[in-house]
């Protein structure tokens, strides 16, 4: 189950991001631009940015979350949004003895499916200890044979078994990471991953996060969500042709309901 939390991100977000884009119209000092810059100030000048589609300025605000439970097959998807950082769970220097793994709900829900689907998680669960005992044992004797003190060569050799034993490892093996990206590249984040023809898992994890985005900025976000909310489906002959569905989730959604 794909856990998500907003762990920091820049205080006063709205308040930065109007600053910002203020000090390209005035010649006013960045001390004055803050001066009387109200709650209510800053929402309508974040408001006529989204209007006009000055993106630039909402850069200033970032945001960083934890995830966990999501699959590697996620990890894939989500960082080809390369303007962000990722701090990843390492399957290097991190065991993945008894790992979990994420099952799709379409699996899930068709017994047979999710027998095979389970039974080849365990083949893969047995395959990479093995693997990792074959691999710690030669590597054990091998530092030992150069000097190396019998408990160190245990750690090192664990370290370099699992570096090669995870190899083995499903895409549906679990991962956990933290993510800082700043507002613009979340809002291109949501403009793809919320679409109902994005993958279910990151669009999952996109919907959560822009809830959590809400809370903190709800100016900065109200207009996120699929292309297809404010105008057209972009997606063509390739589209869900469910819009009018879809309009009214999310009017719920980024009203907070």
């Amino acid at each position: 189950m794909i856990r998500v939390s907003l762990l920091a991100y820049t205080p006063q977000p709205e308040h930065t991001v109007a600053a910002a884009a203020k000090l390209c119209y005035s010649p006013s000092s960045i001390e004055d631009l803050r001066q009387g810059l109200t709650d209510e100030k800053a929402a309508s000048f974040v408001d006529m940015l989204s209007e006009i589609g000055h993106e630039s300025p909402i850069e200033h605000a970032v945001f960083t979350f934890g995830i966990e439970g999501v699959s590697r097959s996620l990890l894939a998807q989500l960082t080809r949004h390369r303007i962000a950082s990722y701090s990843v769970q390492s399957q290097r220097y991190v065991s993945e003895n008894s790992f979990e793994y994420v099952i799709p709900p379409e699996i899930e829900a068709i017994p047979q499916a999710r027998e095979i689907f389970v039974k080849a998680m365990e083949q893969d669960r047995e395959q990479y200890e093995q693997l990792s005992e074959i691999l710690k044992k030669k590597h054990k004797a091998e530092l030992m044979d150069e000097g190396m003190d019998e408990k160190s060569a245990e750690r090192a050799a664990e370290k370099k078994a699992i570096e090669d034993a995870r190899f083995v490892l499903p895409n549906a093996c679990t991962t956990k990471m933290i993510v800082t990206m700043n507002a613009r590249s979340l809002q291109n984040l949501f403009a793809h991953r919320c679409c109902n023809r994005a993958q279910w898992e990151i669009r999952e994890l996109a919907e959560k996060m822009l809830v959590l985005c809400l809370q903190a900025a709800p100016h900065l976000f109200k207009r996120s969500g699929p292309p297809c909310i404010r105008g057209g489906c972009p997606e063509g002959k390739m589209t869900c042709g469910k819009i009018s569905e879809v309009r009214i989730r999310y009017k719920s959604l980024l009203k907070g309901e």
